[in-house]
């Protein structure tokens, strides 16, 4: 008894907190201000993410959560509740991860072409130091 006491008590939790956690609000709120400035990378998108979450397991594979993926598989009729969402948030984190490694290449290009601007003498001191609160700021969120 005791088991399958344990056993309701795993299901319920893994049926109500979902698999995929998604992104928190602040990196909400960065992704959308790099979307805005049109930085977005999107390796995947959301939308067949959560539409795959109707097939068994699809939402979570195509994420790249394949031990959530067994798990939705195994429970698919009931799957369907959350595997779509878990998709979609999969997705937009996939999406988020690789935004942030985009900029930030993007950003050390830039310095690394003023660093070798500075190094040649091309630039003075304080003409490195406006520019490079420029890059600064064109790539920070805050």
């Amino acid at each position: 008894m005791p088991y399958m006491r344990m056993l309701f008590a795993a299901t319920l939790i893994a049926l109500t907190t979902g698999c995929a956690s998604g992104l928190n609000s602040y990196q909400k709120s960065e992704y959308a201000y790099f979307k805005s400035k049109g930085m977005v990378v999107e390796e995947k998108n959301p939308g067949a993410g959560a539409a795959l979450g109707l097939l068994p397991g699809g939402g979570s594979f195509y994420g790249r959560e394949y031990g959530f993926g067994v798990v939705n598989l195994l429970f698919w009729p009931l799957s369907i509740l959350w595997d779509p969402i878990s998709g979609y948030d999969a997705s937009t984190t996939i999406n988020y991860h690789a935004t942030k490694e985009h900029v930030a290449s993007l950003q050390s290009k830039e310095m690394d072409e003023l660093d070798s601007a500075l190094a040649t003498g091309e630039l003075t001191m304080a003409q490195y130091t406006l520019a490079k609160r420029k890059i600064d700021k064109k790539y920070r969120y805050n």
